[in-house]
């Protein structure tokens, strides 16, 4: 299936605001002026407006326009609203990047597992786990798994780039909603050995339950962050009762 023209209007918005080309505080072009720009419809405009606003880039302002709201922070910042691949992350922190394949095997969920991660005992799937360096740093540990049906050709050296990337642009597959917990935990002999700690002995853990667009899971991760040189955030609105 082609992927849609707001998508790619979106990622193009989406680069601009997070390198300055829109800056924080700026009004963006007013709709017309983007369909001018895109050549194509109102709808789509509003289309990729909508998801900007749904990250957190954009505030829409009733009569006058569309605010830019994004404005990027050091250290590093990861999504906890958003579903951003590591690598996307990184492109938009402006960081090097690099992963190492530490573990890449296939099993089926017993009970324990299943537990664990949300998956059907006896579910086949890849068990991936990643050294992510940023800047040649070794930073973040990821325990991935992906339901083997849903990612039936994984390789190492895909898994060593971008599985989402794999996913949404070689087979065409949709990744629409991730459930995510938050919290700090002791510093396992795995981690330490890994990951470069310095003083601390606590780590940013990040777990995910991922699903398709048919609400089937087909991924959980848990990702191990050193957390001195990590930013969590999200964009939240006040809904009015």
């Amino acid at each position: 299936m082609p992927r849609a023209i707001f998508t790619d209007i979106y990622k193009d918005l989406k680069h601009k605001i997070e390198t300055g080309v829109y800056a924080y505080q700026d009004m963006l072009p007013s709709e017309n002026s983007l369909t001018e720009t895109y050549q194509c419809s109102r709808n789509t405009i509003r289309r990729a407006l909508s998801l900007l606003t749904d990250k957190g880039y954009l505030q829409p302002m009733h009569g006058k326009g569309v605010r830019i709201i994004y404005q990027h922070h050091d250290p590093a910042e990861f999504s906890i609203g958003g579903i951003e691949s590591f690598r996307e992350s990184a492109a938009r922190n402006k960081l090097n990047v690099r992963t190492q394949i530490l573990q890449f095997d296939t099993l089926v969920i017993d009970e324990k597992l299943s537990a664990k991660t949300g998956f059907a005992p006896g579910s086949e799937v890849w068990k991936i786990i990643r050294l992510r360096y940023l800047d040649e740093k070794p930073l973040i540990l990821d325990e991935n798994y992906f339901l083997q049906s849903f990612v039936p050709d994984l390789t190492p050296e895909i898994a060593s780039h971008s599985i989402y990337d794999h996913i949404e642009n070689n087979l065409h597959g949709s990744i629409a909603l991730s459930k995510r917990r938050m919290t700090v935990e002791k510093a396992t002999t795995f981690d330490e050995t890994y990951i470069e700690l310095g003083d601390y002995n606590c780590l940013a853990v990040v777990t995910s339950q991922t699903f398709d667009a048919d609400g089937r899971q087909v991924e959980y991760t848990q990702s191990r962050h050193q957390p001195d040189y990590f930013c969590f955030y999200d964009t939240a609105m006040r809904s009015h009762r």
